[in-house]
């Protein structure tokens, strides 16, 4: 059974490494060249489970472990009205 894209239907798939954004409450945390498949129609990516479970752990471990991250940016916030 050949797997479809959940956003669009496609069925031709590539693999790739992408930036990954992850939001937790008012942190973020980035990282860099995380595997995945993404549709080669309309680019929706697909993670494996132990890759988005190992960029959970690393983020704990960085805010609330004290883990010394890669690299830190320093993104400007505006708040839209």
């Amino acid at each position: 059974m050949k797997k479809t894209c959940n956003f669009c239907g496609n069925r031709n798939f590539r693999e790739a490494t992408v930036q990954y954004i992850y939001k937790r409450a008012d942190r973020l945390f980035i990282v860099n060249d995380v595997p995945c498949e993404e549709c080669c129609y309309c680019g929706e990516q697909y993670f494996r489970n132990d890759v988005l479970k190992r960029i959970e752990r690393d983020f704990d471990s960085i805010y609330y472990r004290r883990k010394k991250a890669h690299a830190t940016i320093r993104v400007p916030v505006e708040q839209y009205a």
